[in-house]
């Protein structure tokens, strides 16, 4: 990949972006990050990933064909005016601030800047992403190429309008916290039913595996492979009309929507 990419913001999101782009055959040489104030931040992905650091100045931007910007979205606001007066003309802006609009974003930078918005998600780490990309309104086809081929380097990639972007937040941007509140239940009740937690770890990450993989090839719905699994009065249905009664369907659908809401709310903050 042809690109100097110079990340705003030094966050976990980031990390995860820098590390699956680098494991991909990025050099790091190609990647220069910088934040508000944070130099110990800084030092520790130079010396992680042996990637350039920079101040947020004109120097950091000045050969970058791709800017990322990953700051919190209470700090966005302040990030583009700073950014605004620095920004060299028709560098690509990719935000994967959640919930800011490419609309703000471009109000913001004073100007007709090519915007795409991402939804990664940390897994990016691994190469294992679920990443909803939308246009902004002065990007171009090519743009979209530019990033798909960044973002398809950590995972796949889907291409949404930018309002579905909030469902694409909701859904797969949080959903990785999602699993990992479920298997902290899971880990909890083996403890609880005297499994080692080595054994337990095992057994559920091989369950999760060998649960995906079975979504992704074998061609039946989750309600298909649900009704394969559970047999009339066995103990897969004792256990799923517990969850059932306790309306955790409803709970985790609920806890998306709750997601997408707020990353509706975030977009509509005055910057």
């Amino acid at each position: 990949m042809n690109e100097q990419i110079t990340f705003i913001g030094a966050g976990a999101m980031a990390e995860a972006l820098i590390a699956g782009l680098l494991k991909k055959g990025l050099h790091p040489s190609q990647v220069t990050v910088t934040n508000r104030n944070n130099s110990l931040r800084l030092q520790t992905l130079q010396q992680r990933y042996g990637v350039r650091t920079a101040a947020l100045t004109a120097e950091a931007v000045a050969n970058a064909t791709i800017v990322l910007l990953a700051v919190k979205p209470k700090d966005v606001g302040e990030a583009l005016q700073m950014l605004a007066g620095i920004l060299v003309k028709d560098t690509l802006v990719l935000s994967v601030v959640a919930g800011i609009s490419t609309q703000h974003v471009n109000e913001l930078l004073h100007g007709n800047t090519p915007i795409i918005r991402a939804m990664p998600n940390t897994s990016a780490q691994i190469g294992y992403s679920a990443t909803g990309l939308a246009l902004g309104s002065s990007a171009t086809n090519e743009h979209l190429q530019r990033a798909l081929a960044l973002f398809q380097c950590i995972g796949t990639t889907t291409v949404v309008s930018e309002e579905q972007l909030h469902a694409v937040t909701g859904l797969a941007g949080s959903g990785p916290a999602y699993i990992y509140y479920v298997v902290e239940a899971m880990q909890q009740a083996a403890t609880e039913l005297a499994l080692s937690a080595v054994d337990a770890k095992e057994l559920i990450v091989q369950t999760l595996l060998g649960a995906a993989h079975m979504l992704q090839q074998s061609g039946d719905s989750p309600h298909v492979l649900r009704s394969k699994v559970t047999s009339p009065g066995g103990t897969t249905e004792a256990g799923i009309t517990f969850l059932e009664n306790a309306c955790v369907g409803e709970a985790i659908t609920q806890s998306i929507q709750a997601a997408a809401a707020r990353s509706f709310t975030l977009s509509q903050i005055d910057l």
